[in-house]
């Protein structure tokens, strides 16, 4: 087998690796590593961008989580405030209905005059 001297790229990037006799088939198949060590590279840098992306999001749901929350905490007191004014304006409104109970009718105001008008018949 015939044997060709060639230098070759190490992986790591640290640079060229001493000029090594590799036979002629060895050498075909380097053209092979090279592009499996770029895609591996592409699929590295991919990987910590997809990395990147999904703290990011769950960044933004920790944010939208507390500011929910925050919101939804504002909402119950308002709502709990609402509340007891309904409560208080309820109260209001029996007391209301209740002294109206307690106080005559105009009809029956009328009615009494009519009579103490036929009691005093003398009096006009």
């Amino acid at each position: 087998m015939p044997q060709k001297s060639e230098k070759i790229f190490d992986g790591n990037k640290r640079g060229l690796l001493n000029e090594v006799k590799m036979p002629e088939e060895q050498l075909d198949v380097l053209p092979i590593l090279a592009e499996l060590n770029t895609k591996s590279r592409d699929l590295e840098e991919k990987q910590k961008l997809l990395k990147e992306r999904v703290l990011l999001i769950g960044q933004n749901l920790v944010e939208i989580k507390n500011s929910s929350s925050s919101s939804i905490s504002e909402l119950k007191f308002s709502l709990e405030e609402i509340k007891r004014e309904l409560k208080k304006i309820k109260e209001t409104l029996t007391r209301v209905t209740d002294e109206l109970d307690k106080k005559a009718r105009k009809s029956e105001l009328e009615i009494l005059q009519k009579q103490a008008k036929m009691f005093q018949p003398l009096e006009k």
